[in-house]
């Protein structure tokens, strides 16, 4: 009778053993099953955006930078670069060129003072590059200037400078825009701290307009009544 117990047990034993690794086999089986489709997935994912940069992007982004190139080298004046600039970021304004091609627009509008269209074309243009980006901010300003929108210049010149970050012939330059601009507004006060911005923290930079930064300062602190 003892023996029949010991070999009982034993038998409920294997059974147990057997019942927990049917479970964790089925839970291999159901993981492998979801790794599979995962890793399927992914290699889908894959496939399909290596197919669209070869068989789509990339034609796409050369047939761009020779429509811009044909502007480049035809375009006789600002007006006519315009225009040709236009019509190819209008036409491939997701690709490489079409990116570029915003800017020159921009630029060329600007130029020829159009200063709606130039701001249009400008704020589609986008780069990694900090310095380009920024000095495509401060003409994004200009154009609310000419177009009187003064606020909306003053915050462009602010997003110039932040983007700048610190350089050193960009900031002091947007900086000047904004005093400029608050001489025009009469804020007297917003446009003598801007001039001391540039003195304290780039002292040797140089208005370029005849006058010294002591100069410009001299001239806010008068009109505020300050020696």
């Amino acid at each position: 009778m003892a023996e029949n117990k010991h070999n009982n047990q034993e038998e409920n034993k294997i059974e147990q053993l057997n019942e927990h690794l049917t479970n964790v086999s089925e839970r291999l089986v159901n993981n492998k099953k979801i790794i599979f489709w995962v890793v399927g997935a992914v290699i889908l994912v894959a496939v399909l955006l290596m197919s669209y940069i070869f068989m789509y992007q990339n034609p796409q982004n050369n047939d761009s930078f020779d429509a811009y190139n044909k502007v480049e080298l035809s375009a006789a004046n600002d007006t006519v670069a315009a225009m040709g600039y236009k019509k190819v970021a209008d036409q491939y304004g997701n690709t490489k060129g079409g990116n570029v091609a915003a800017l020159s627009a921009g630029e060329s509008y600007y130029n020829i003072g159009k200063y709606q269209e130039a701001l249009t074309y400008l704020q589609k243009f986008s780069t990694s590059d900090k310095v380009l980006m920024a000095n495509v901010q401060i003409l994004i300003g200009d154009c609310y200037v000419n177009l009187k929108k003064y606020p909306e210049a003053l915050e462009s010149f602010d997003k110039g400078i932040s983007t700048a970050d610190g350089n050193d012939q960009i900031v002091p330059r947007a900086q000047l825009k904004k005093a400029v601009v608050f001489d025009h507004l009469k804020k007297y006060a917003e446009a003598l701290q801007c001039y001391e911005t540039i003195k304290s923290e780039f002292p040797n930079f140089m208005p370029g307009s005849g006058m010294s930064l002591d100069g410009y300062i001299a001239r806010e602190k008068a009109r505020l009544g300050q020696k």
